[in-house]
C-alpha cells in the first residue's frame, strides 16, 4: 500500500473536540507537518502522541513541500495539521496538498472542528447557501470595495476577522450593507469566554465598541445575505446612476465612472448601460 497524506482537523479551542480517528492517525504516521510546532506540541502532549513534528507554514511551505513529498514517496505516511481546526481553511497547506495530488499520492481527509462551520451552525442565520470568504482586506478602502462587490450576494457570508480590526470591519459592513443587516458574531468558539450572538449590524457595532472584551480573541462574522427586495432596490439605484451619466457621456465613459462610484465591474456596467441605451431608443 502506498503512503498517504492525512489532512487532520484538530480542536479550535476545547481539547476534547478531536476525533478518535484523528488521534490514531497522528500516532501512526511517520511525521506530522504542523503550522506551528510549539502550538501543536501541547495538543500532542495532552494525547501522548510522540510522532516527530516539522514546521510547515506560510513562510516555508514552498521550501518544505519537496522534502515532505520525498518522505511520502519513500512510503512514509504524513499528517498535516494547522494551529487549530481544519487545515487549509485560511491556513497554510494548499501547496503541499496540491503537490501530493500531482505526485499521485493519496490525500485523505480526517474531518473535525472548523470555526466557520461551528459559527454558521450556531448564530441562527440561513445555512442552506453560504460562502466562506476568509479575512477581508486590512485597509478600509480595500475592505469597502470588497464589501461593495458583495452587496447583492444573497447567500450567507462567513468572514474571519482579527480582534484589533473588528470595530473598523463592523463599521464598514454597517456603511455598505446598512445598519439593519443581520449579522452573527461568534468569538472564542469552544473556549472559556465563548460569545455567540446575532444582532442587526448597527446594534452589534455599538455593543462591540462599548465592551472591550468583545474586541479580543478569535472572531467569526456570519453576515445575512441580501434579500430579493434589496437586490431590486440596488439594481434600480445603479440603473438611475447609469441613465443620468448617459445623458452627458458615452457608454464607455459612463461605465468607467459608475464602476469607480459603485465598485461594480466595469464590463458588467458597460453591458447594462448598452441595454438601457437601447431601451431608451425604442
Amino acid at each position: 500500500m502506498t503512503a498517504q497524506l492525512f489532512v487532520v482537523a484538530t480542536p479550535i479551542g476545547h481539547l476534547d473536540d478531536i476525533s478518535i480517528r484523528a488521534i490514531n492517525v497522528l500516532k501512526s504516521v511517520s511525521l506530522i507537518a504542523a503550522e506551528d510546532t510549539r502550538q501543536s506540541a501541547s495538543l500532542l502532549k495532552h494525547y501522548q502522541i510522540n510522532t516527530p513534528l516539522t514546521a510547515c507554514h506560510d513562510h516555508n511551505e514552498e521550501h518544505k513541500v519537496k522534502s515532505i513529498i520525498e518522505k511520502l514517496q519513500q512510503g512514509n505516511d504524513v499528517a498535516l495539521i494547522s494551529d487549530a481546526g481544519t487545515p487549509l481553511i485560511s491556513d497554510p497547506g494548499f501547496r503541499l496538498v496540491r503537490a501530493a495530488q500531482e505526485a499521485n499520492i493519496r490525500v485523505t481527509p480526517v474531518p473535525g472542528a472548523c470555526a466557520a462551520i461551528a459559527a454558521l451552525s450556531s448564530v441562527g442565520l440561513a445555512s442552506d447557501r453560504f460562502m466562506f470568504l476568509g479575512f477581508l482586506a486590512t485597509k478600509s478602502s480595500q475592505r469597502q470595495q470588497q464589501l461593495q462587490g458583495l452587496q447583492q450576494q444573497t447567500a450567507t457570508m462567513i468572514f474571519y476577522e482579527a480582534p484589533h480590526r473588528i470595530v473598523d470591519c463592523l463599521s464598514d459592513i454597517c456603511e455598505i450593507f446598512g445598519a439593519q443587516r443581520k449579522i452573527g458574531f461568534a468569538r472564542e468558539i469552544t473556549k472559556t469566554f465563548e460569545t455567540i450572538v446575532q444582532k442587526p449590524v448597527g446594534e452589534l457595532l455599538e455593543w462591540v465598541k462599548n465592551d472591550h472584551n468583545q474586541q479580543k480573541g478569535e472572531i467569526v462574522l456570519v453576515v445575512e445575505g441580501a434579500t430579493v427586495d434589496e437586490n431590486q432596490l440596488q439594481q434600480q439605484q445603479v440603473d438611475d446612476l447609469l441613465l443620468k451619466l448617459l445623458k452627458e457621456l458615452s457608454v464607455k465613459s459612463t461605465a468607467e465612472i459608475a464602476a469607480d462610484i459603485t465598485g461594480i465591474k466595469k464590463k458588467q456596467l458597460y453591458q447594462r448601460a448598452l441595454e438601457l441605451q437601447q431601451l431608451q431608443a425604442q
